[in-house]
């Protein structure tokens, strides 16, 4: 199938085609990289050499494909100019020219996404891509509490997300079902609530250990994907109180839970040992997290009263400072008075929400995630196998109909940070289910984070993304095969 230089998601800001030029990559075609460029010249390298089966060697002398950083750029801005005579790309930083590496395989014939040599003709337009995000924030959620998904489904999760310019994975890492992630001052969260028999229906075991979580973060940030990782409190916390009792009202350890069931639990506001051991987690979690983010849930705390909520928020927010790091918490955290550094995440089916809002117009950026528009997990349809339904079914064309700097009074453009897509493990099993759930949706919620809002248009996304079938079945990525797409075989 041809490819036309917009053929991409998301959709580039300018795209400027040469219908009388186009570049063949082939068995002669060497990368230069100049200095800053190497290591995403050499991710270039490695992604097309499995199936060109070209040596592609990377150089900083003379080359038909060139690598090159410009400061008049933003960060992850880029510029790809094909050409009879050579490919030049240019980014601000390298993350633009990595985003600018997404877009130039994608112009590729789908199977440039094979993992062994196949026979094809690897042309690419000719014309230009001039190409910028609209939000800073390009994200996608993962919940690893309720079922455990191991380091390399996780690294596997990232590589699909990053052909659509995701640039955030927010991992959560904690609930009632389970605790992920090894703190080295109170192991008995991992070796109690990490083992066998958590999880949702007892079928999800597994932790990372703190090589395990480092792993993740270094092979995402080659990618440029930002790690976030949440612990969610005050609610969500049956897990941490299953492994130390001293953590409830009575001392008494509660019943592990394997069920579905929200709302439940809580940390005691008034207990000084709640602090110590909230203190110790987030310490040890911001050390082992280099990115500027750290997630204090906050979501669904029912069995905690007001009072009681807004006095914990209160003494958690110095804490996530104090450690260096921005406090992201589901929208209930806007309760209280928040300093301008919190970041609010947006998840409501309503379209209002007085503290948000006024989070917005105290200094605090949105992160808009509303449910029945991003939530991955939730059905395609009724008749759906996998997915949940409390907020509505969510096909395609729902996710994509939508725009952040509209959904929530208050909020304007100015207000957002961006936009994540959440997946809650509930009814997940494998990496394959997660990539059902994920795609074909999550394309739209990436194209909503980047491309101009004035250029975003239904009919040209589904038949962009009709594409992409495909190219998921080269790379063994499941994919739900919504109706409402024209599939190309």
């Amino acid at each position: 199938m041809t490819r036309e230089l917009g053929d991409v998601i998301p959709a580039p800001a300018e795209v400027r085609p040469d219908a009388a030029a186009h570049f063949t990559i082939d068995d002669g075609t060497a990368i230069s990289a100049a200095s800053g460029t190497e290591q995403v010249a050499a991710y270039l390298a490695d992604v097309l050499r499995p199936a060109t089966g070209f040596g592609l060697p990377v150089g900083d002398g003379p080359a038909a494909i060139v690598l090159r950083l410009d400061g008049a750029l933003g960060d992850e801005e880029y510029r790809l100019e094909i050409a009879a005579a050579g490919v030049t790309l240019t980014g601000g930083a390298p993350a633009g020219l990595f985003h600018g590496v997404q877009t130039l395989r994608q112009l590729l014939p789908a199977e440039v996404f094979a993992t062994a040599p196949r026979q094809a003709t690897w042309r690419l337009p000719g014309g230009t891509i001039a190409d910028r995000p609209r939000f800073g924030y390009r994200g996608a959620m993962l919940d690893v509490a309720r079922h455990f998904f191991t380091v390399d489904e996780v690294k596997s999760y990232v590589d699909s997300l990053v052909q659509f310019k995701i640039n955030h994975l927010h991992l959560h890492l904690t609930d009632d079902q389970g605790w992920r992630i090894e703190i080295d001052s109170w192991p008995k969260l991992t070796a109690i609530s990490g083992g066998d028999g958590t999880g949702v229906d007892g079928t999800g075991p597994g932790f990372y250990t703190k090589a395990d979580y480092a792993e993740i973060v270094a092979y995402a940030a080659a990618r440029f994907v930002t790690i976030v990782p949440e612990i969610d409190m005050p609610g969500h916390v049956n897990a941490a109180q299953v492994a130390y009792p001293e953590l409830t009202a009575d001392g008494v350890a509660p019943p592990q839970r394997t069920d579905v069931e929200v709302g439940y639990s809580s940390f005691v506001a008034g207990k000084e040992e709640t602090y110590a051991f909230v203190g110790d987690v987030l310490r040890e979690v911001a050390e082992l997290t280099p990115g500027p983010y750290l997630h204090i849930g906050g979501d669904e705390a029912q069995a905690t009263t007001a009072e009681d909520y807004r006095a914990f928020i209160e003494r958690v927010l110095p804490l996530v400072t104090a450690y260096g790091k921005r406090p992201v918490g589901w929208h209930e955290m806007a309760a209280v008075d928040l300093p301008a550094a919190a970041v609010p995440q947006f998840w409501r089916i309503e379209a209002s929400d007085d503290g948000t809002a006024r989070a917005a117009a105290n200094g605090s950026k949105v992160l808009m995630s509303p449910a029945d528009r991003t939530y991955l997990d939730m059905k395609y349809t009724a008749e759906s196998r996998l997915g949940l339904d409390w907020a509505g079914t969510v096909g395609v064309e729902k996710a994509y109909g939508w725009d952040p700097a509209e959904r929530l009074p208050g909020v304007g453009e100015e207000s957002v940070l961006g936009v994540e897509a959440p997946l809650w493990s509930e009814t997940l099993r494998s990496l394959a289910d997660v990539q059902t759930m994920t795609f074909p949706r999550l394309p739209a919620i990436a194209e909503i984070g980047w491309s101009p809002r004035a250029g975003r248009d239904w009919e040209s996304f589904r038949g962009r993304l009709a594409a992409f079938a495909p190219r998921w079945r080269e790379q063994g990525v499941a994919f739900h095969p919504s109706p409402e797409i024209p599939w190309v075989d």
